[in-house]
């Protein structure tokens, strides 16, 4: 143990403290394949005085402080790996005001995202990011890991939402990064720095963010296609027709299957002879419009090799649909240990990457599932462990990732869309950056974290590499 731990507990209440080894076990993990990196001690602050405390103990200590959502992540941003202090913002979940006026809410990091939007929704208003584990998940982790989500294609990532943070940095001082203005041209942009930044600069403690009207109709459909290279030949074709859905998700035969399979669904939904489906989301407040838009798909996919499209045409069937797509990942995770590599490449350039996985799968002999917003160029790639030995899991599988990024980048794409780098994506951004760019990166965490005790061990690659 860290010395001087014991120590915390002069500093703030015991009772936030966790000692227990099955507590620190729990926070330990993620959802990031089978990881477990237990902190010394879990803390779970009420309010920022008590983590200004523990920031400043930790900085004149040199402590680390890993900061902790809801433990949803893919890219083990929240794993404690070098100890220390796990911070946890589970108690800090209050939506603190909705401003109805300027169409804006502030909110603690520890709200969950679809309490969130169930409770906008009360006054008309609409938060879009939504990723799949909305239910679950916080929107200070979607803060950090610059979250996206279904709806992101046509109305932009978490980035595009935060107007201000309010952020601890490790010497305790408390600071507001922007103003809360859709429009702020004033110095260097601190509250888009705070984004996406995994907990390694501070610990962002209020959040700013815009809201939109609500949106009265929908229109969903599930279109399968009998080749898999061809349903992502048609995203490309969807916006080049002058169409922007609100969801276009990609889903190839397995993920759809296991989907099916684990929330044991209708089996039929799914021909042997389909090898991927899009699903297709049109939104707005005009019902004719969007018929006209649905119209002028049709078109756009009967271009390509397509079976029947099934429209959704109740809220319980459109329900069923996105509850299928939202639990491919948690489908795959009950079948086995996985790898999720969440790469994002210019849309036209999806159906390269996807044959280019496949191709580099057989040659490594792992197989892959793969899904995720093909309207963003975002595919989620699924590496199952199966049957695998441990000796080809831990150094032959590496190396096809290694080409999957390096196939990405040259496609014009970088290492995740929405996921984050955390620790488990680290050593491939050398393939995404030059080092002059990695050197201002870790010059911009020098400045904020000179002790380096914020989320250390995350995003940066080891030494040498």
């Amino acid at each position: 143990m860290y010395p001087n731990l014991s120590q915390l507990t002069t500093i703030v209440s015991p009772e936030i403290l966790f000692w227990q080894e099955e507590v620190l076990k729990q926070y330990g993990s993620d959802e990031t394949e089978d990881f477990c990196f237990p902190p010394h001690v879990v803390a779970k602050p009420t309010e920022v005085s008590q983590i200004v405390a523990l920031l400043q103990f930790a900085n004149q200590h040199q402590i680390p402080v890993t900061p902790i959502g809801a433990r949803t992540g893919l890219s083990g941003g929240a794993l404690s790996v070098h100890g220390g202090i796990g911070l946890s913002m589970e108690k800090m979940n209050r939506i603190l005001h909705i401003d109805t006026d300027n169409l804006q809410v502030t909110v603690e990091p520890g709200v969950i995202t679809q309490v969130l939007q169930d409770e906008v929704a009360k006054h008309g208003l609409f938060y879009p990011v939504d990723p799949s584990s909305k239910g679950s998940c916080s929107i200070g982790g979607n803060v950090a890991e610059n979250a996206g989500g279904a709806r992101a294609v046509k109305y932009g990532v978490t980035k595009d939402f935060v107007l201000n943070v309010e952020v601890v940095l490790p010497d305790g001082s408390v600071h507001w990064t922007g103003a809360n203005t859709l429009k702020n041209a004033t110095g260097y942009n601190l509250t888009q720095l705070m984004v996406g930044s995994e907990g390694t600069l501070g610990v962002i403690t209020k959040i700013v963010l815009k809201l939109i009207p609500a949106v009265s109709n929908q229109i969903l459909m599930l279109v399968p296609f009998y080749k898999m290279e061809e349903a992502c030949q048609a995203v490309a074709a969807i916006f080049k027709a002058g169409i922007v859905p609100s969801a276009l998700e990609f889903m190839e035969k397995d993920a759809l299957d296991w989907s099916i399979q684990h929330l044991q669904e209708d089996a039929s939904l799914v021909k042997d002879n389909h090898q991927a489906h899009l699903l297709i989301e049109l939104d707005g407040n005009d019902q004719d419009y969007l018929m006209k838009q649905a119209e002028a798909l049709m078109p756009v996919l009967e271009a390509f090799s397509i079976d029947e499209i099934l429209f959704a045409d109740t809220e319980e069937s459109k329900n069923s649909l996105w509850k299928l797509r939202r639990k491919v990942a948690e489908a795959v995770k009950s079948n086995s240990v996985y790898k999720e590599e969440d790469t994002v490449v210019p849309r036209f350039a999806l159906p390269e990457l996807l044959l280019g996985v496949k191709s580099i799968g057989k040659k490594y002999g792992f197989q892959s599932v793969c899904y995720g917003h093909a309207g963003d160029g975002n595919l989620h790639i699924n590496i199952v462990k199966g049957n695998l030995s441990e000796e080809a899991w831990q150094n032959e599988v590496p190396k096809g990732i290694h080409e999957i990024m390096e196939l990405t980048v040259r496609l014009g794409g970088t290492l995740s869309g929405e996921h984050g780098i955390g620790w488990v994506q680290k050593n491939y951004m050398p393939i995404a950056f030059s080092p002059l760019t990695l050197q201002l990166m870790k010059g911009i965490k020098k400045v904020f974290d000179p002790n380096g005790i914020m989320n250390p061990g995350k995003v940066f690659p080891d030494e040498g590499l």
